[in-house]
């Protein structure tokens, strides 16, 4: 069964008629499942009045929808976001208030400037019956994004395995708590099944700890497949040209790295800048994040890293 993983922004009032509304937190999902492929359509519910459902919404998707209807910063952000995940395929459908030209301005030098333009839902259905899973190689790594007990099942975990392929019975660990669990059973759109691959969307039922003690962001994956730091983490840093304001080194500010989005503590050294979280993070070298500072009055994406 292929799998295939949207990100829905701007008016995400178009998620619905896409696909069917299931879990639905701070992000909301949406799923439809045809003979070949299982679809699925994440979107932000609690943006634009936090920045970080929309960091972690972009992270679970390998597509994005952007459904454009005013030109503001909230839209400069869904942009940044998108841009600095380095998400190079998607739609984008406006409303008629809209100008296009102006709005193709702000996608030029983004990842975003090969989007296909679109002028209606219908269209845009046909255009995502055509487009193919992109798997993920390497050892099985699954990003938690939701945890919670079920009665007679006990923890279950949902996630998009980003790499490799699980399998019922899989003994595994998760990050950052660096603990073993069992893969109890599998499921895609609710269906059993023994194993599923990259980029597929799945419900895991764990034997190993409680939903009590998992958060969104935390990674289930094969021994060795990423690493636990809990010291500086070290990045070649871009500061956006849209954020105004200076670093300081006194300041809190947020590290959005895969779906774990933590309080850090920051010193620069030219374009190298060293993030202290204040608790353990899960990570892979060469990975990128983001810097936010949730409280800007402006952008609240600072800028860009590659984890070394």
């Amino acid at each position: 069964m292929n799998s295939v993983n949207f990100v829905v922004l701007g008016d995400h009032a178009i998620a619905g008629e896409l696909g069917k509304k299931g879990t639905a937190t701070d992000l909301a999902i949406y799923d439809r499942k045809t003979a070949e492929t299982v679809y699925t359509w994440t979107a932000p519910l609690t943006f634009p009045d936090k920045i970080q459902p929309l960091l972690q919404a972009v992270n679970m998707a390998e597509y994005a929808i952007l459904n454009v209807a005013k030109l503001d910063r909230f839209l400069g952000e869904q942009i940044l976001a998108l841009d600095y995940a380095g998400m190079r395929d998607g739609f984008i459908l406006h409303s008629y208030e809209v100008d296009r030209e102006k709005l193709k301005g702000l996608l030029k030098n983004t990842s975003l400037a090969n989007y296909r333009f679109l002028d209606s839902a219908d269209e845009l259905k046909q255009e995502i019956s055509k487009v193919q899973p992109k798997p993920g190689s390497g050892p099985v790594m699954i990003p938690v994004d939701h945890a919670f007990d079920v009665k007679g099942v006990g923890t279950v975990v949902l996630g998009v395995v980003k790499q490799g392929t699980v399998k019922a019975y899989d003994e595994l660990t998760i990050l950052p708590q660096n603990k073993g669990v069992l893969v109890k059973s599998i499921q895609m759109h609710d269906d059993p099944v023994e194993s599923s691959a990259s980029p597929a969307r799945v419900g895991l039922a764990i034997k190993g700890l409680s939903a009590a003690d998992i958060s969104r962001g935390d990674i289930i994956c094969a021994q060795g497949a990423a690493q636990v730091s809990s010291g500086p983490l070290k990045t070649k840093f871009e500061k956006s040209p849209f954020f105004k304001g200076d670093l300081a080194e006194n300041q809190m500010y947020m590290l959005s790295l895969g779906l774990q989005i933590r309080p850090v503590r920051i010193k620069q050294a030219g374009d190298v800048l060293e993030m202290t979280p204040e608790k353990p993070l899960a990570c892979v070298k060469g990975q990128a994040c983001v810097l936010l500072k949730p409280d800007s009055a402006s952008t609240r994406i600072i800028g860009k890293g590659i984890i070394q």
